[in-house]
């Protein structure tokens, strides 16, 4: 089950880049065709939707990783067994807010797929088509949160600690 879980995470993550590599297209795209003098309505909107999923395609992996902001200033301050609770209680925290985001984000999708609800902008892109990564990100984060949790009650890590773990920015 565990393997499975990990290639959720790989496939929201090479989703995620196929989202940046197809924002770049259409930033691209529209340099190219501002420059040939050509009118492609809506490419800004496109590239707006494929940077919007990118980011919440990959927050399962950024959080698996250990990319997320983390306050660490008093939990390396205070006893193991007193951390250990903070973080168990952190995770909860969190799952509920990503249980909450993945709730309405699928709700959204299926709101704008039964009132037919289109961009306003220049491309009248049926909404749920760019809101479908979201609720699949948002989906992911709530699973990798739940998977933490579960790690974390078995007294596992979830959290990949690289070499870098220590680099402040």
């Amino acid at each position: 089950m565990a393997q499975l879980v990990l290639r959720v995470y790989q496939g929201l993550m090479f989703l995620s880049c196929l989202s940046m590599v197809a924002a770049f297209g259409t930033v691209l795209l529209g340099v190219v065709a501002r420059q040939a003098q050509w009118d492609i309505p809506g490419l800004d909107a496109y590239a707006g939707y494929a940077i919007a999923c990118a980011l919440f395609l990959a927050l399962p992996s950024t959080l698996r990783h250990g990319e997320h902001i983390r306050v660490t200033l008093l939990l390396d301050r205070v006893p193991g067994r007193v951390r250990a609770a903070l973080e168990s209680a952190a995770l909860v925290i969190g799952l509920g807010i990503a249980l909450a985001m993945a709730w309405y984000a699928v709700r959204l999708v299926w709101v704008s797929w039964v009132t037919h609800d289109i961009s306003p902008g220049a491309d009248v892109t049926p909404l749920w088509i760019p809101q479908i990564g979201m609720a699949l990100g948002c989906a992911g984060f709530a699973l990798s949160f739940a998977h933490a949790l579960l790690l974390r009650c078995q007294g596992g890590h979830f959290i990949v600690v690289g070499a870098q773990a220590a680099r402040t920015e």
